[in-house]
């Protein structure tokens, strides 16, 4: 005999139905957790819970044994097996074995973000990357590496992290036999040693790119195409990056990545990995022609210019070109401008450029920041100590020159 809701008239076949259905509206959970609390409106969904206290994981798969604490986890597991995708998109047709992946799907051709972040109102379209913003402003680090006590936001970024511990090089190159601890060091060195094809092909300039996005990219600088606009002040940028960068560094001061080693906070996820490796030592970016090596790929890049003899950037007034933009900026401002920014407070001498005054201040205060690796003996300029050490320990010293270890500066 069929029963009547009296709350919203919905008719329920039996009478177990309907007391479960009631509870929807009168927010009754007659089943607690003695271990936690928590409560449920039913017995199922209890037991299902208590898993999550024992481990218990009733459920296994007959084609890799692995074991599940839900029936419905264990179908969802199974369809990567069968190649099932039931759930379809209905604008591009994608496929997907889980409805939730193709309810996040979706959100691509919408534009939805429902899931904001209660602290900046930054909305997202997955709530895993909400959470992954929280820690942000939390500042949680929940994975630890047992062997420094460096902690992690993610999981991923420790298991990558103790493999400086470990050197374990998991990644090897097909081609070459060569193995790397990191996926993305290995596909740069694919691309850098391997990749001879390049298929996109820059009609203005000539130059290749082996990849579409990296193509895109550079046609921008002869397009002057700027698709990135800062919603503040409207500035318009190349790449996205470039924007984010922009809000945080002129707009938001905001610096959400920080030095666990020595508290330094940074703006840009890759400025913060960058310095890290002032503490690891890591130098992973290694000239091919040399075996150099270095902590940061622009390093890499302006190495390789040293071998290949280009010289990209061009004075616009007297055309000298140079290998470096820094070097540009230096000759325009030391030749052209005549302009001296920094004046010595002892001498009263002027410098076009800081990195010059800095010199010149050692002439004064005896500073010596240049320390040799081998005999630490002291200097004041880098130049300096790189005589000592060619001339004093050129034999004993030769791998330290290869691996770019030249010298360390002494920090007070």
């Amino acid at each position: 005999m069929s029963k009547n809701c009296g709350y919203c008239e919905k008719i329920l076949s039996t009478k177990r139905a309907l007391e479960l259905h009631k509870r929807t509206h009168t927010g009754e959970k007659p089943f607690s957790c003695n271990i936690c609390q928590t409560s449920f409106s039913e017995k199922s969904n209890l037991n299902r819970h208590k898993r999550s206290h024992t481990g218990e994981k009733p459920f296994s798969c007959n084609i890799c044994q692995k074991s599940f604490s839900q029936k419905s986890v264990l179908n969802k597991h199974l369809r990567i097996h069968s190649g099932r995708k039931p759930f379809s998109c209905d604008v591009c047709q994608a496929s997907f074995s889980q409805k939730v992946n193709l309810e996040s799907h979706r959100r691509i051709h919408t534009g939805e973000k429902p899931f904001s972040c209660t602290t900046c109102q930054k909305s997202f379209s997955q709530k895993s990357n909400l959470t992954r913003h929280n820690m942000i402003h939390t500042g949680s680090k929940p994975f630890s590496c047992q062997t420094c006590q460096q902690s992690f936001t993610h999981k991923t970024n420790l298991l990558r992290h103790k493999k400086i511990h470990t050197g374990e090089k998991s990644f090897l190159c097909d081609l070459c036999q060569t193995f790397f601890g990191q996926k993305s060091y290995l596909v740069c060195h694919r691309k850098a040693v391997h990749a001879n094809k390049k298929q996109f092909l820059c009609i203005v300039c000539k130059k290749s790119f082996s990849r579409k996005p990296n193509f895109e990219i550079h046609m921008r600088t002869h397009t002057g195409e700027k698709p990135f606009s800062c919603d503040i002040c409207r500035a318009s940028f190349v790449q996205k990056p470039n924007l984010i960068r922009h809000t945080r560094i002129v707009h938001t001061k905001e610096k959400p990545f920080c030095c666990v080693v020595c508290k330094k906070s940074f703006s840009m996820r890759g400025h913060l990995e960058s310095h890290n490796r002032t503490h690891t030592g890591e130098r992973p970016f290694s000239c091919d022609t040399c075996l150099k090596a270095f902590s940061q790929k622009g390093q890499l890049v302006c190495h390789m210019r040293t071998h290949t003899g280009e010289k990209p950037f061009s004075c616009s007034v007297c055309k000298t070109s140079f290998g470096q933009k820094w070097d540009l900026v230096c000759h325009r401002k030391a030749v052209h401008t005549k302009e001296k920014r920094f004046s010595c407070d002892i001498c009263q001498k002027s410098f076009p450029q800081r990195r010059s005054f800095e010199s010149h201040k050692r002439t004064h205060t005896g500073e010596k920041p240049f320390s040799c690796c081998i005999c630490l003996k002291a200097f004041s300029f880098k130049v300096s100590l790189a005589a000592h050490v060619k001339k004093s320990h050129a034999t004993e010293n030769t791998p330290l020159l290869n691996g770019g270890l030249l010298a360390h500066t002494i920090v007070e």
